[in-house]
């Protein structure tokens, strides 16, 4: 709320109310004697009075016995002790009408800051302050020497307080809490403070809080919740710090809001009209900002010297707080004429006032005891003196002779404190919240990614288990078929060994017969011989001959009857070893399908592997033993064969049994082609294992591989969090790099990789194979020499030549699957090139080459160099800017013309080559380039005006460049104007960026409103979709005076 100064009319200033509370008077006389007693210790510790030369607008010169009860500060520049300005109120109606005939009591020396306060016409006193306000100093001024340094001081970590001292009607609440609501220039000190506050401080990380409270008869209330009152203090045992509870505390969004909430404080404030002061505050009010910023990893105090150096990697933040203070005035009741409820009003300002100037005595003095507990309000300022704040005091003071005590007492209170000097403490501790809020989202995002793989697992160990018992089932019931087989195969061989018992036992027969036979024939040859000899006397015995040679040939067909039985059971043998080869082929059917089966299932193998080698085993030994009798059948055919050879001389008989012999013998031969091709599986059953195993190991080695490459992985990205972190905020080149890499991702490199974005996984394998081909070329051939190869006379060289050095210029990494980052790798190359003529090479290309592949690679080789700033000024000293320009008027290519407004667009990004690169018209080609309507050309040529009117605008913010614009003589402003509604986010966002700079030029202004920019200025202030520059264009708005008036008469 404004407080300006009005006195009363004389004949009411004559008048004197009488005051029956005598305690009350001497309350308030009580602050002035111990001003008083104040000035007299501060002129005892004067050695020498200090003579200056009368003031120009003094109306008489100061006679020898004026003094001076001030010393010279030798320690101005300690950033800890309390700096006191004092400021003049002008004279108001009042004291023209009742000292018209008077001189003012007060005589300013703004430019020694000091001031003469005369007691008569003959003597007077100078003092020395910080610095000396006339009556005609603007709010701005007062706010930048007052104020300023302590709010970049709470900005920077420090706890701040100003505060304004000062008897009523001096104009404190106007120095303070003017809010300029008609008149902008009359902001005052809070409503400024806190527009800085809210510039320097980002809203999205930072936070700004605000408490307004006000000390109204020893009582503390809260401005923005009336109903909360008598609010308690709390003092920290330990560290002293002051807090209030049970005050509203709100968060800032932005500086509107900020006003909202002091209008409503000041509606709340207490004021009543005096006969000093028609608007007269009855409280002291309290603004207390409280900031918490996050501290970078590189910080440089502002007030001290040593060097900060953080051992620990933990966030950091800074927690600060800033006390604007605007006292009540002191009054004195015989000329304030109070009564009644204004009376105790001023019985509890007085008795305020009075405890803090006792603390200021005590802490000028360096009392051992200061007495902060006396009121509530030193209580509140324990940390602004004494303490560890900055503080900044203003006091305020009238010209009236009439008020002479009061401006003594005053002059002294802001003497006294700035003997006072705090030790200002930066208040910095590890952001604890944040460092949970990050832990607790990489926990949350394990603990998610270990249930994934819990279930996974589980899911795995399920099918596997599946798997196992139908393993398990499909070999069980295999062992059944085995075992039935293995059991009829028994009970086969038992028949057969039965029925070769009976075929031997009937040989035996046979050879006992024969044997009888053998016995019988030599009788009866020896008989025949004798017959022979006796024929002619014995006939008789010619019948009996007969009769024996039929009984022979009877026998002799009674054998070829058993030889013919003997036949069928060679056959049915025969026919039983090919139900053998039958069975002995299922089973290698079988063991094939249960190869095919373990193949999959390789826990089960090497169990039912030694199950089927002992069967194996079992069924060669029975083979063998099958095959041991065979033969032994066969050596007793071979018997039966000798036998049945001495009774049977017919061809016949003997062609049987050498066919039989032929039959056996084919049977044993199949019996060994069975065993061969057993003992042939078992050896393929053998060499698929070994290949399994062999797979088992590669299947490790390729895990081993995988998780080497995962530790890999993370290394690099750990490496990478620490490159962000080390990169510097105030970094002019990194942004404009950085949009310039995720724009042209695309086309980063210039052998075809322009599909980079579309999946990461081809992007990989792309970025691998290009990296190792170039990597390789390097090696073998050698930098130098592929230079070299730039010259060559053949094209095809010069393409892949050029392509290799663009490659090298720009590489890139891609981190992971789903998060594609860019990593700048590429200054050692970049020196690399340079050092061995690839800079001139390429430049060569441009100026003599007609081939379009080779000035397009070209154009992106140097595009690349150019985002290096040492870079940039050697192309531009070699004529860049010219062949850049010679090479987009010659061309069509799209791809050709955006590689050159990109090299342009980088180049525009150094303000030191922008005069250089205008009369090489490297502007005029990059606006011409346009002609072509490609989208990808039109950003390029936006981000290049975008980089060079932020490199403007921050030049005439420091002070190295004034003027109007060099973009306004190549009409680039109206290029802006008609394409501010482009459907390419990137370019419209350029565009505005580019306008919003541009208004930051008071010099521009007339060519806004000219050319329309003004309307799409305002546009840009409403609906852009970044809100950053929303807010630049709003600030350009506002800043500007020629915008504001143009837009009243608009309004208008």
């Amino acid at each position: 709320m404004a407080t300006t100064s009005s006195g009363l009319r004389p004949a009411q200033r004559a008048e004197r109310q009488r005051v029956s509370q005598q305690g009350l008077i001497h309350g308030g006389n009580s602050l002035t004697r111990s001003l008083n007693n104040g000035q007299n210790s501060l002129r005892s510790n004067d050695t020498k009075p200090l003579h200056f030369p009368p003031a120009p607008t003094s109306r008489r010169s100061v006679t020898p016995n004026s003094r001076s009860h001030s010393r010279d500060f030798d320690d101005d520049n300690d950033p800890g002790r309390v700096r006191v300005a004092v400021r003049l109120r002008p004279r108001n109606a009042e004291d023209l009408l009742s000292d018209a005939d008077f001189a003012d009591c007060v005589e300013l020396q703004p430019e020694l800051k000091r001031l003469k306060l005369r007691k008569n016409n003959w003597s007077s006193e100078s003092y020395k302050f910080d610095e000396v306000f006339t009556g005609t100093a603007s709010q701005k001024r007062v706010y930048e020497v007052v104020a300023k340094p302590v709010v970049e001081s709470v900005l920077s970590g420090y706890n701040g307080t100003v505060m304004a001292y000062g008897q009523t009607g001096t104009g404190k609440t106007f120095t303070l809490g003017r809010l300029g609501k008609d008149d902008a220039s009359e902001r005052g000190i809070m409503v400024r403070a806190l527009e800085d506050i809210v510039a320097n401080v980002s809203l999205a990380s930072d936070t700004v809080e605000i408490s307004y409270l006000q000390l109204y008869m020893e009582s503390i209330q809260d401005l923005l919740a009336p109903e909360k009152t008598n609010i308690t203090i709390n003092e920290d045992p330990k560290t002293g710090e002051v807090s209030l509870p049970g005050a509203v505390t709100v968060k800032v969004q932005d500086l509107d809001h900020l006003v909202e909430l002091l209008q409503i404080g000041e509606g709340n404030r207490h004021a009543a009209n005096t006969k000093l002061n028609t608007e007269s505050s009855r409280s002291h009010a309290i603004l207390m900002v409280y900031i918490r910023r996050s501290v970078p990893e590189k910080v440089e105090d502002d007030f001290n010297s040593q060097d900060r150096k953080t051992k620990s990697k933990l966030p950091l933040v800074r927690k600060s707080k800033l006390l604007i203070v605007d006292l009540a005035g002191s009054e004195r009741l015989d000329k304030s004429g109070s009564e009644g409820l204004l009376l105790e009003e001023a019985k509890f300002i007085n008795l305020s006032l009075t405890s803090l100037g006792k603390c200021i005595n005590a802490l000028a003095e360096n009392s051992p005891h200061i007495p902060t507990r006396d009121s509530k309000l030193t209580r509140l300022l324990r940390d602004s003196f004494g303490g560890s704040a900055r503080t900044s005091l203003i006091i305020t003071i009238g010209p009236s002779s009439r008020h002479h005590a009061e401006t003594t007492s005053t002059i002294m209170f802001g003497q006294r404190a700035m003997k006072i000097v705090n030790v200002v403490k930066l208040k910095e501790e590890f952001d604890y919240e944040s460092l949970c809020r990050k832990l607790e989202t990489q926990v949350d995002h394990l603990t998610a990614e270990i249930d994934r793989q819990q279930k996974l697992r589980e899911s795995e160990k399920y099918d596997l288990e599946k798997r196992l018992r139908d393993c398990h089932d499909s070999f069980n019931e295999t062992r059944k078929n085995l075992v039935t087989r293995s059991e009829l195969l028994e009970q086969k061989n038992t028949r057969l060994e039965l029925d070769i018992e009976e075929a031997l036992a009937e040989l035996n027969c046979q050879k006992d017969q024969n044997s009888l036979l053998e016995d019988k024939i030599a009788d009866l040859e020896m008989s025949l011989k004798q017959n022979k000899q006796n024929q002619l006397e014995n006939s008789t015995y010619q019948k009996v001959l007969a009769d024996t040679t039929q009984m022979y040939e009877k026998k002799i067909a009674e054998l070829m009857k058993q030889l013919e039985v003997e036949r069928a059971k060679s056959e049915s043998a025969e026919e039983q070893l090919d139900a053998m080869k039958k069975f002995s082929d299922e089973h290698k059917k079988l063991i094939q399908h249960h190869e095919m089966e373990n193949s999959k299932y390789q826990m089960a193998l090497a169990d039912t592997t030694q199950m089927y080698e002992m069967k194996i085993t079992k069924l060669t030994k029975q083979l063998e033993d099958e095959h041991t009798r065979f033969e032994g059948a066969q050596e007793q055919l071979d018997l039966a064969n000798m036998l049945l050879a001495d009774y049977q001389n017919s061809t016949q008989g003997q062609d049987e049994t050498s066919e039989l012999r032929l039959k056996l013998e084919e049977m044993y031969r199949l019996h060994e082609s069975t065993v061969n091709e057993l003992q042939s599986l078992k050896a393929e059953f053998k060499d698929q294992i070994q290949e399994k195993e062999a797979i088992s190991e590669k299947l490790y080695a390729v895990q081993e591989k995988l998780s080497a490459e995962e530790k890999r992985r993370k290394a690099i990205e750990h490496e990478l969090v620490n490159l962000k972190k080390g990169v510097p905020e105030g970094d002019k080149h990194f942004e404009d790099k950085k949009s310039y890499m995720k724009e042209n991702i695309r086309g980063t490199s210039v052998l075809g990789t322009s599909a980079i974005l579309n999946k990461s996984g081809t992007l990989r394998v792309t970025q691998s194979a290009q990296r190792a081909t170039i990597a390789k070329i390097c090696e073998e051939v050698g930098l130098q020499k592929i230079i070299q190869l730039l010259t060559s006379e053949d094209s095809d060289v010069q393409i892949h030549a050029v392509k290799v050095i663009a490659n090298l210029a720009a590489e890139v990494k891609i981190i992971s699957p789903e998060l594609i980052m860019v990593l700048y790798t590429a200054d050692v190359n970049q020196e690399s090139i340079v050092e061995e003529g690839g800079l001139d090479a390429l430049l060569t290309m441009l100026r003599s080459s007609q081939n379009a592949t080779i000035l397009r690679v070209a154009s992106g080789a140097i595009a690349n160099l150019a985002m290096n700033e040492m870079n940039q000024g050697l192309i531009m000293s070699r004529g860049g800017a010219k062949l850049l320009a010679k090479t987009a008027s010659g061309t069509d290519d799209p791809q050709t013309l955006r590689m050159v407004a990109g090299a342009l667009a980088n180049l525009c990004g150094n303000e030191k080559l922008h005069t250089m690169l205008k009369e090489d018209g490297g502007i005029k080609a990059m606006l011409g380039m346009v002609r072509s309507g490609n989208s990808d050309v039109v950003a390029q040529v936006a981000r290049g005006l975008a980089n060079f009117a932020k490199c403007e605008s921050r030049a005439m913010v420091q002070g190295h460049r004034k003027g109007r614009s060099l973009l306004m003589e190549d009409h680039a402003l109206e290029w802006l104007i008609d394409n501010c509604n482009t459907t390419s986010a990137s370019t419209q966002r350029h565009i505005e960026l580019a306008l919003s700079h541009l208004a930051q030029n008071e010099d521009n202004a007339r060519d806004f409103i000219s050319s329309g920019a003004l309307q799409e200025l305002q546009r840009i202030s409403n609906e852009s979709s970044r809100e950053d520059i929303r807010n630049l264009a709003k600030k350009m708005l506002k800043s500007n005076p020629v915008f504001q008036g143009e837009m009243r008469l608009g309004q208008q």
